[in-house]
């Protein structure tokens, strides 16, 4: 994990242990990425918030880019996940959090502030699934082909390859100006070297469904905490509509568009991202 983020730490929590990086002290800031990722996608972010007096921990989620399995019994379904994330708000005892969530990771936090909303105290969602789109094209075929046996195997070996990453139902239409070989490096290592990392990512992929962001959406208007929605103006997965029905249902919502982004904004506008962040959670 980069130095960047701060002191790697680990957590055992109730559903498995989790390894995180924190940095700078203050009100608590916690970061959640989304799918093939890990911790490393918020490394332009962490320094900047951290240095602007807030407590930033950075965890590496099981969504396949982990470096510690979880255990046969986890429960890695998007609320099993949601639930993970909430341990670990209880675990570390971190109240009124400021949430920042991206992708993937922007549906499990819906599903979190749906379900288990005692410990945030307002939530930053840049570019990610909601109601109908999780996953959204060109990944939706993504949980059926999870099924097939063998089928992580060989996207584990293909994701090690640059043609494979330039696609654009990879990594290819993420981040404007690309991904550093080094990053990708770190995202696609562990579930090319491990069988239960590719375990964790098939059992979690599989159990994607709709069904989750189409009922958090529903349960979203009794979540009164403050919520800064980030699009980005240029976003290639991500439809701009997403945000606009977010901010409809949600009673306390502000809309910011990013320009010169697409979907991973910590990567594209870390600058932007930041001011963002800072100014709505202080």
């Amino acid at each position: 994990m980069d130095t960047a983020l701060g002191l790697r730490k680990t957590v055992d929590l109730p559903s498995g242990r989790v390894a995180y990086a924190e940095r700078g002290s203050g009100p608590p800031v916690v970061f959640v990425h989304g799918l093939l990722v890990n911790a490393e996608l918020w490394r332009k972010v962490v320094p900047d918030v951290a240095d602007a007096g807030f407590r930033c921990l950075a965890p590496d989620w099981p969504l396949g880019a982990h470096q510690l399995p979880m255990p046969d019994d986890a429960d890695l379904t998007p609320t099993g996940v949601a639930a993970l994330i909430a341990e670990f708000l209880q675990q570390l005892d971190l109240t009124d959090v400021t949430v920042v969530a991206n992708d993937t990771g922007g549906a499990l936090t819906q599903i979190l502030m749906a379900g288990h909303p005692e410990r945030i105290g307002r939530v930053v969602l840049t570019p990610c699934d909601a109601f109908e789109d999780f996953f959204p094209a060109p990944f939706d075929s993504m949980p059926k082909l999870a099924r097939l046996p063998g089928a992580i195997w060989l996207a584990s070996r293909l994701l090690q390859l640059p043609f494979a990453q330039r696609r654009p139902n990879t990594y290819g239409w993420l981040a404007k100006r690309g991904i550093p070989a080094e990053i990708l490096k770190s995202y696609v290592q562990s579930i090319r070297g491990s069988s239960e990392i590719r375990r964790d990512a098939q059992r979690f992929i599989s159990g994607v469904d709709s069904s989750y962001t189409l009922a958090a959406a529903k349960a979203l208007a009794g979540f009164d905490k403050p919520v800064l929605l980030v699009r980005a103006a240029e976003d290639r997965i991500f439809s701009p509509t997403l945000f606009e029905r977010l901010a409809a249902i949600l009673p306390d919502a502000t809309v910011a568009t990013v320009a010169d982004s697409w979907s991973f904004v910590p990567e594209d506008r870390p600058d932007e991202l930041t001011r963002l962040i800072v100014d709505f959670a202080s």
